[in-house]
């Protein structure tokens, strides 16, 4: 069951970071320019229809986490202090804590999305749109090798 839920989360986490890298990156564009190759057809996307989509996300993806969480504490977490692997140990725990640090930011960040007008507030928008899609992302990518480290062991 515990493998059923841990390939649901990483589901979700792709999910997501498709969602906060199509926002982060409409909202780095600093001027409005014609859609002509992939790239500038990926970053002309509304930034704000974007929202609600990110904090549903992310709070799926941050339960689902939390769920498995105790398993990994037992199971991967004891091996991982068993081989001498402090980094990656100490790599896990930084995750942790940026992913509650990205949590904690969900409602100013939805706040300003939603609630504030487009107009106002577009550098904080902007900046703090991309510090929750590089949490997204440092989640994604060491959730992913750890994982993989598992399997290897």
């Amino acid at each position: 069951m515990i493998v059923v839920l841990t390939i649901l989360h990483g589901l979700l986490a792709i999910t997501l970071i498709g969602a906060v890298t199509h926002q982060a990156l409409s909202v780095l564009r600093t001027r409005p320019t014609p859609a002509r190759d992939f790239f500038s057809r990926f970053r002309s996307v509304s930034g704000a229809g974007y929202a609600n989509a990110v904090v549903v996300l992310y709070l799926i993806t941050f339960a689902f986490g939390a769920y498995i969480y105790p398993t990994y504490v037992l199971d991967v977490k004891g091996t991982l202090a068993d081989q001498g692997e402090r980094t990656l140990i100490g790599v896990f725990q930084l995750k942790e804590h940026i992913a509650v640090i990205g949590l904690a930011l969900l409602p100013i960040y939805w706040n300003l999305w939603k609630q504030t007008p487009l107009t106002e507030h577009v550098m904080t928008r902007r900046v703090l749109t991309t510090v929750i899609a590089l949490a997204v992302w440092w989640n994604l990518v060491v959730g992913h090798l750890l994982n993989n480290f598992r399997g290897l062991t």
